[in-house]
């Protein structure tokens, strides 16, 4: 059975939400992913498994067509640590502020924020609402992508370099030195 507020297609993780729908007070929205759901994610992001995934966003009218998201967007994953490559499982909890405007807006849009490039708090382009929707599970699975420890590690655990050299003279390629020093005729060097 699909919820009224999904989407059947193939987002890992969809949830639909129309914008005339939206009321003037705002709206607040809260979601997790199901079991086939986190299965997908973990495909998808390339994870151990995905035990939790959860987001929460209040949705207001920002004028001009505009949809103002904020939240969180919470989860647990399974990944694998870049060092002692034992599994662990790492929290990710990512804050979302986003604003979404008409489609045909877009273009616009995104020349004033490119004018405003000097400052250093540099707004982001808005998202566009697509067809009078927003995809809210869509923002909660680039979140929690984005979220993702790319080079995870257990706790203290400490990658060990390889003991450098002492003698200059001893390293991997002293034997290839040697080698053409031995091959080369005399007073060619």
């Amino acid at each position: 059975m699909t919820h009224p507020g999904r989407s059947p297609h193939a987002d890992p993780w969809p949830w639909l939400v129309n914008v005339d729908q939206i009321p003037e007070a705002g709206l607040q929205v809260a979601f997790e992913a199901t079991e086939a759901q986190r299965a997908a994610l973990a495909t998808v992001a390339g994870l151990r498994g995905v035990a939790r995934a959860a987001a929460t966003f209040q949705l207001s009218h920002a004028g001009g067509g505009k949809v103002h998201v904020s939240g969180q967007v919470t989860a647990r994953v399974g990944q694998t640590c870049v060092v002692t490559l034992d599994p662990i499982e790492n929290d990710i909890d990512e804050p979302v502020d986003l604003v979404f405007a008409p489609e045909a807006d877009i273009p616009r849009l995104a020349t004033m924020v490119d004018d405003t490039a000097e400052s250093e708090d540099i707004p982001d382009s808005p998202e566009p609402i697509i067809n009078g929707v927003i995809d809210l599970g869509r923002v909660a699975t680039d979140v929690l992508f984005l979220g993702i420890d790319p080079y995870p590690r257990k706790p203290d655990t400490v990658f060990e370099q390889p003991a450098v050299a002492a003698d200059p003279e001893d390293h991997p390629f002293a034997a290839l030195k040697a080698l053409k020093k031995e091959k080369t005729p005399p007073g060619s060097d």
